[in-house]
């Protein structure tokens, strides 16, 4: 089994129902696969082997344990995140500790059925975006061990790319999620700040960092967001979202993505890069992507904000007293980032976020135009060697198109993109406001399996984008109708042009203004179906729109022509009885590009 197991969780959930293995001989096999790789740095310690073993072959012996959602996937921790058992170094010997609980995302991610093996390599005290900065060694892309890892999460990405893993938890504070997702061909989601508690990890930037994920799919991203996620009522910076405040209409036809304009693309020589990313956006076209180009330069003074200012107080705010008194057993250019938070004074941190509620501003206007922001996860990639040679001038060019996105509270998937000509990996990113977690994972699903062709579970909403209601609007409501403003002001987003089924009946009401139809079902009728716009309505607006609408007209359900049910416009019987019938002329502009007066 060790040498073709394929770790993605579809692969694994196939070989459990089919009965050819269970999850103690996955994890026997992994132990097997991880003692005879040849020596790697990717791991900082292991769960012991008989430890982890015993505890697969409990879960298999639970009754309703196949129900869980991670039923038997097998992961790892990067080691800034506790877990009760197992020492927590942050990539510092000198710093570590024994936790006496697990953390918080850690016990939801084994509460739904998943296997912890180990914890994982990393920039030490999760500062940096090159996965060198350890004393337990440094990573490399598992496509040519001369180039780096990316970090901070260098190992948890070694891990998954490796197949050592399912999945891997990383933290993403500045790109140290998506950058090594980037060197490694995977998927790195960095969730909305506070949806993922992180009670238990080990702070770089408390009010900034998040957990992160790192899979081979987003489907699999997807799987372990919806498991780990929670408010978390310990954690003072975790947050829940409110329903709609997530949702993404646009997905459900064509949608806007921003790209940098031309001047503020950065790829530091890499000519093959910036063909990659330009066949990137190509393909998004084709997917139904209207190109927006924008001016990058607000989201690029946010991200100077977080190294050149007072932001890296934090940093040291997290392991100040460990600085004072053991500097030297921290890495050199760790120690000199975040000792040089010592200049920095507290009206200096004020007049900072005071220039960054500016700067948001100036962002909120570029969202207005935009539904996601597709950039390069990093412009290059650099070797072993360019990286001890330059190690911080470089490790900020990696941070380009990362560094900002925590700062202005947004969310952000990294998806692979291609290789380059010498078989190193090339990744995009689609940013979205803050709680837009599941809407890029869709789109960046979508993107994913048709670029790389992959078979396999996607992420699939059905015909309803995430939080949003399907709504079928008949007459005024239609695309440039009197009230077709009451649909767009709410953000709702065009699904569909379509016919309801047979048995509806249209009415042309009388002494409406402006003049509407209603829309009637008749089980007994066998007629043409009525045209219909269908429109996504984000959750949290759909309950104001429905207050809004007038007798004789309410909102209940319409059975469409491919038998889906959704909600729709409808009329009180009382009042088609003094209407005319216009069911013959099958909708209601049909109706009136006839000419006929409408009362």
């Amino acid at each position: 089994m060790t040498s073709n197991l394929a770790l993605n969780m579809g692969s694994l959930r196939d070989l459990y129902r089919s009965g050819q293995a269970k999850p103690c001989d996955v994890v026997a096999a992994l132990f097997d696969r991880i003692g005879s790789a040849p020596p790697d740095p990717v791991w900082i310690s292991l769960v012991p082997r008989e430890a982890a073993i015993a505890r697969a072959r409990a879960l298999g012996r639970e009754p309703m344990a196949t129900a869980r959602p991670l039923y038997g996937m097998p992961f790892a921790i990067k080691d800034n995140i506790d877990w009760a058992g197992l020492p927590t170094t942050a990539g510092c010997p000198g710093y570590a500790y024994s936790p006496a609980r697990t953390a918080t995302v850690v016990e939801a991610l084994e509460g739904a059925g998943a296997i912890l093996i180990g914890k994982t390599n990393l920039d030490q005290f999760a500062t940096g975006l090159v996965g060198t900065r350890s004393p337990y060694g440094a990573c490399s892309s598992v496509f040519d061990a001369r180039y780096i890892s990316g970090g901070s999460s260098s190992g948890s990405a070694v891990a998954v790319a490796s197949e050592l893993v399912t999945f891997a938890l990383g933290t993403d504070t500045a790109g140290s999620g998506r950058v090594p997702a980037a060197f490694n061909n995977l998927v790195g989601l960095k969730p909305t700040r506070g949806l993922l508690s992180t009670l238990g990890v080990v702070p770089a930037c408390r009010t900034l960092d998040c957990v992160s994920i790192l899979a081979s799919t987003c489907h699999d991203a997807h799987t372990v967001w919806q498991a780990a996620s929670g408010f978390d009522a310990g954690d003072p910076f975790s947050r829940a979202a409110t329903p709609g405040q997530g949702a993404g209409p646009w997905l459900g036809g064509p949608f806007r993505f921003g790209v940098p304009a031309e001047d503020h693309l950065e790829f530091f020589g890499d000519d093959e890069a910036s063909g990659l990313y330009q066949k990137a956006l190509d393909a998004i076209r084709r997917l139904g992507g209207q190109k927006v180009e924008i001016d990058f330069s607000s989201f690029r003074a946010a991200a100077d904000l977080l190294y050149s200012g007072p932001w890296v107080a934090e940093r040291l705010a997290a392991i100040r007293p460990f600085l004072d008194t053991q500097p030297d057993q921290m890495n050199p250019t760790v120690r000199e980032i975040i000792s040089g938070a010592r200049r920095f004074t507290a009206v200096e941190a004020f007049e900072a976020e005071y220039r960054l509620r500016e700067i948001r501003r100036a962002t909120e206007v570029l969202w207005e135009r935009m539904d996601v922001l597709v950039l390069p996860t990093t412009g290059t990639i650099y070797t072993h060697e360019q990286v001890a040679a330059d190690p911080i001038r470089l490790n900020t060019n990696l941070g380009y198109y990362t560094n900002f996105v925590n700062l202005l509270d947004l969310a952000a998937v990294a998806a692979p993109a291609g290789f380059r000509s010498t078989g190193l990996p090339f990744g995009i990113s689609f940013i979205g406001p803050a709680f837009s977690d599941e809407s890029l994972l869709a789109l960046a699903d979508h993107y994913h399996r048709v670029q790389a062709d992959r078979p396999g579970p996607g992420v699939d909403f059905g015909s309803v984008p995430p939080e949003c209601v399907a709504l079928a609007v008949v007459g005024a409501h239609l695309t440039g109708e009197p009230l077709h403003w009451q649909l767009t002001d709410r953000g709702a987003r065009l699904i569909k042009t379509c016919r309801t089924g047979p048995g509806y009946r249209l009415y042309a009401l009388e002494a409406t203004m402006p003049p509407k139809p209603g829309l009637v079902r008749d089980d007994s009728f066998e007629g043409p179906g009525i045209e219909v716009e269908v429109w996504a309505v984000p959750e949290d607006q759909f309950g104001g729109f429905v207050a809004a609408v007038p007798a004789p007209l309410g909102i209940g359900n319409a059975t469409l022509e491919n038998g889906e049910v959704v909600k729709s416009f409808i009329c009180e019987p009382y009042a088609v009885r003094a209407s005319q019938e216009i069911t013959q002329f099958g909708g209601w502009r049909a109706y009136l590009a006839q000419g006929v007066p409408v009362k």
